[in-house]
């Protein structure tokens, strides 16, 4: 079991994590655990503050360090007594390491983890730089807390636990897993809005199918993602099947 403790303002937003979905049925399954630490139970001010002005000034209002390393220390000592030995602290913020699959991958392999989702301008610099391993951002701009970022890592996590998915086949077969992007996918009715299933996934023909997925693959990402190709080792096949989708494509270079 993966034990997330996360330090937020806001605790009843992680219930749509932990009752709905994938992720609510993983919790059900008891693939993993969460529980929340509001920094305003660790605030020793009259009014329980968590915030105040900027040093330097400047507009909105800055968290503390003092009540947010105490909610961290009490997660982590939670932690401990479970017996987590493999965990790591990670503050959801715009200047971390932007998420990837190989660090959800990575973070999935864990015990336990410890989110911090900051509030208002910020957090005190010296809280990070005492409490914090790592930051994580979800992409380049800026959302009003790291509630959201947080959720967004969790899920991703949750996908690769084992027992969270129906079929355990499909975290292996979703986009990114092979460093580009996901085929185009269809359903019922065979024709809709004058549109047609193409005709290799109604054929039967499991080689074709495979063959036909894998070109489109290629050449989704070659037109929509064209700097992940340059991270991936093609092989021949995939480099001749990329060479084919752009023939066949000649008018719908990349954006």
């Amino acid at each position: 079991m993966l034990r997330f403790d996360v330090v937020t303002l806001f605790p009843r937003m992680f219930d749509a994590i932990t009752e709905w979905g994938i992720s609510g049925r993983a919790r059900a399954r008891s693939c993993y655990e969460v529980v929340t630490w509001n920094p305003r139970d660790f605030s020793s001010g009259p009014y329980r503050a968590v915030d105040d002005r900027p040093y330097g000034g400047g507009p909105g209002m800055v968290m503390m360090a003092a009540p947010l390393e105490k909610a961290i220390a009490a997660a982590m000592q939670r932690q401990a007594s479970c017996g987590v030995v493999k965990n790591r602290v990670l503050c959801l913020s715009p200047q971390g390491k932007v998420l990837d699959h190989a660090l959800v991958a990575e973070l999935a392999g864990l015990e336990g983890l410890v989110l911090l989702a900051g509030r208002y301008e910020g957090i005190d610099e010296r809280l990070i730089a005492r409490a914090v391993e790592q930051e994580v951002s979800v992409g380049d701009f800026v959302v009003s807390g790291g509630e959201l970022p947080a959720m967004l890592l969790m899920d991703s996590i949750i996908r690769h636990l084992p027992g969270a998915l129906g079929d355990p086949d499909s975290a292996r077969q979703e986009s990114f897993v092979s460093g580009v992007l996901d085929y185009p996918q269809y359903t019922r009715p065979e024709t809709y809005a004058d549109m047609s299933v193409p005709e290799v996934l109604l054929s039967g023909n499991h080689a074709a199918i495979e063959r036909w997925r894998m070109k489109q693959s290629l050449g989704r990402t070659w037109q929509r993602r064209p700097e992940l190709l340059a991270r991936v080792e093609l092989t021949d096949i995939q480099r001749r099947l990329l060479e084919e989708y752009k023939r066949e494509n000649e008018q719908a270079p990349p954006a």
